[in-house]
């Protein structure tokens, strides 16, 4: 065990294992390995019990141990457990203290060398103010980063087989797993990525929505193994719901058991295939998986909140229209929903959102932290290839987006689960035949045949890397004139096709010319500034302060006019695809680019510093996105403000899903631990 503390020295615990509770004095102790002492604590000897130590302005506390067992621990301390076998107990000074501290780092910090490799028990902390549980997510490891060899992981842990793992743990051994997956921008391909072969490119951003995976019980009670069935809690704070299901383990399906009214279909299929997935994965060693279940899955789902809009509450609290005032709200701040009385007498309230694609990013945290849970993938290295014969992103994205369309009652594009698995990326569909037996055996089969078959089916989507050009920069900006039903505007232009062929089929021709020549200039400009970086920084730099009519007026060196030239063809590109998005919707009848959204959108184009600007995806009343070069985006804030438009602090990044190192709601709690007491 690892005592630190804090201004009065510190106090070092070796052990292989042990069960204390507070009243264990040191003397008691013996039976570890080595027990250290250290500091200016004179008045403590081997009688002194742990309770005493509150005069310890901090404490930490670890148990350092290479023992598979589980033990019952003291809920009032920090565990962690790792391999370090000393002899005997002995006082030590400071220079035969095991710790290496790094240069230049805090002087609280310590980097602790294992002989052996690390993983972790279990995180309690209580404090004489507040009480730190597991649910909160304890930071103070991020307080005395590890070290592993000669590596400093900082805040994380490194497993027995040296594999990264979170610093967020849980009970019986089984620590929480916490993945994310962002949100999404459309910018070209609106409507004709539904069909092979067009493309759509996608950008990943930094919105990102948060699955957390937890036992519901610290054990499998013995009685508990010839159950049938085990509990499911989802959890979503920012709607202040709570569910309950209960999990038959025999068919795998979920049995919806709350009194009120607020099932997650997205979820609730996330969670049915990713534990099929985990039975074809583990068929020779049911046992594991058996007793991980029995123990019960409390699953947390918290989205950023770049995915909803707060423009109502800001306008409310009498904040300008700035991005600065988004930043004065909580992170996963609560939601509010829409007046029911506003969508119609029979329907219910509907949440506001920016159009990011909550629910494919949502579906695809659920599905990767319940696979990574579970041991079906993992999160640390998802490149590989996994237990199903492909890499362990490809799992993920083929139980996501069957999820994602069983869910919807429809199999979409999918471009938008794609980008939550894989970020940023240029886009072909799948052909819908793949998902086609899922749609037919959803009531029929065992989800585990089903999955087999989904998992062996021939996925044909392609997915090539893209992303913007260097300095160049993605905002979002909410117009506040409502959202749009996209299943609805894609209907109508659905029957657009059918009842005018030759005219759509024309139109589709020319967007598709001008999606892959915006396609075409981008790549180009990413070219010409890996070869030519100081000319291309120049120029943008240039042009960022500039209105685009005026940046032929740098073009005076070969390189710098070929740099201006891709600029301009871009623009131009994106002008003749909003102009065919128009069309199409007026051949369609729905608001694909409205009047509104033209004239905010023209305004833009014309700012300083601006490459492009359109309506994302499917069109509508939804956020408009804009592309900047360099630090022009101040002036575009301040010149959507002026429209009424509220910029967002959503920023294109190309990373797909990812495991994270602990609950996303304490990123600022660790700042300041320092000035709690722990007892």
């Amino acid at each position: 065990m690892l005592f630190r503390a804090g201004g009065s020295g510190s106090w070092l615990f070796w052990a292989s294992w042990m069960i204390f509770d507070e009243k264990t004095s040191l003397d008691e102790l013996t039976c570890i390995d080595e027990l250290a002492l250290l500091g200016e604590l004179d008045d403590l000897d081997e009688q002194t019990s742990l309770d005493e130590l509150s005069c310890i302005d901090e404490l930490t506390c670890a148990i350092l141990s290479p023992g598979p067992e589980k033990r019952p621990l003291s809920r009032d301390f920090l565990f962690l457990i790792y391999t370090r076998p000393y002899s005997r107990v002995r006082k030590v000074n400071s220079r035969e203290c095991p710790f290496s501290t790094q240069p230049n780092s805090h002087p609280d910090q310590a980097g602790l060398r294992p002989a052996g490799p690390a993983r972790v028990l279990k995180v309690r902390i209580r404090s004489t103010t507040t009480t730190l549980t597991a649910g909160h997510l304890l930071p103070p490891i991020s307080n005395y980063p590890i070290i592993f060899g000669d590596i400093q992981s900082q805040t994380e842990v490194v497993s027995e087989s040296g594999v990264l793992i979170s610093d967020y743990l849980c009970h019986s051994l089984k620590m929480a797993v916490v993945a994310s997956a962002p949100g999404k921008v459309l910018m070209t391909g609106g409507y004709l990525v539904l069909e092979k072969p067009n493309a759509g490119l996608v950008l990943s951003t930094n919105a990102r929505f948060y699955a957390i995976v937890k036992p519901i019980n610290e054990e499998v009670k013995h009685e508990s193994w010839a159950w049938k069935w085990t509990d499911v809690k989802l959890t979503s704070p920012q709607l202040t719901r709570e569910s309950m299901y209960k999990l038959s383990l025999n068919h795998l399906t979920l049995q919806f058991v709350s009194a009120s009214d607020s099932r997650n279909p997205f979820v609730e299929h996330a969670i049915q295939y990713a534990i099929a997935a985990a039975h074809l994965a583990t068929e020779k060693d049911k046992e594991s998986l058996h007793k991980l279940l029995l123990q019960g899955l409390d699953i947390t789902i918290l989205g950023s909140n770049d995915f909803y809009s707060y423009r109502n509450q800001i306008e409310s609290a009498g904040l300008p229209l700035i991005p600065e005032s988004l930043g004065t709200l909580a992170p996963f701040a609560s939601i509010t929903f829409n007046d029911a009385e506003s969508n119609g007498a029979n329907s219910k309230p509907e949440v506001a959102k920016t159009g990011l694609g909550s629910s494919a990013a949502m579906t695809t945290a659920v599905v990767a932290a319940l696979l990574h849970y579970l041991g079906v993938v993992d999160l640390s290295d998802p490149c590989k290839e996994g237990k199903f014969g492909c890499s362990d992103l490809d799992v993920i994205h083929m139980i996501a987006q069957t999820s994602h369309c069983l869910a919807q009652g429809k199999v979409g594009s999918g471009f938008d689960v794609s980008c939550a698995v894989y970020g940023s990326q240029r886009y072909v569909r799948f052909s819908p035949e793949v998902l086609s037996f899922a749609q037919v055996a959803v009531t029929g089969l065992p989800l585990n045949e089903v999955i087999g078959t989904i998992l062996k089916g021939k996925w044909d989507n392609e997915r090539t890397e893209f992303s913007l050009p260097p300095l160049m920069n993605l905002f979002l900006g909410e117009p506040g004139s409502g959202g749009s039903s996209t299943p609805s505007m894609v209907g109508a232009v659905k029957k657009w096709q059918m009842s005018d062929p030759e005219k759509a089929r024309e139109n589709w021709q020319k967007l598709s010319d001008a999606n892959l020549e915006l396609e075409t200039k981008l790549n180009g400009l990413s070219k010409l500034a890996k070869d030519h970086w100081d000319v291309y920084l120049g120029v943008i730099k240039s042009c960022s302060v500039l209105t685009s009519e005026k940046w032929v007026l740098h073009a005076t060196e070969p390189i710098n006019e070929a740099i201006i030239k891709e600029l301009l063809e871009a623009r131009e590109a994106m002008l003749r695809i909003r102009i065919l998005m128009r069309q199409m919707g007026e051949g369609a009848s729905v608001p694909i680019e409205p009047e509104s959204q033209t004239q905010l959108l023209d305004s833009t184009m014309s700012a300083e510093g601006v490459l492009l600007a359109g309506v994302p995806g499917a069109g509508g009343f939804d956020a408009i996105f804009a592309i900047t070069l360099g630090d022009s985006d101040s002036k575009l804030t301040q010149a959507w403000s002026s429209h009424n438009v509220l910029a967002l602090l959503v920023r294109e990044d190309p990373h797909g899903v990812c495991l994270e190192s602990g609950d996303p709601r304490t990123t600022g709690i660790t700042s300041g631990v320092s000035s709690i007491h722990f007892e």
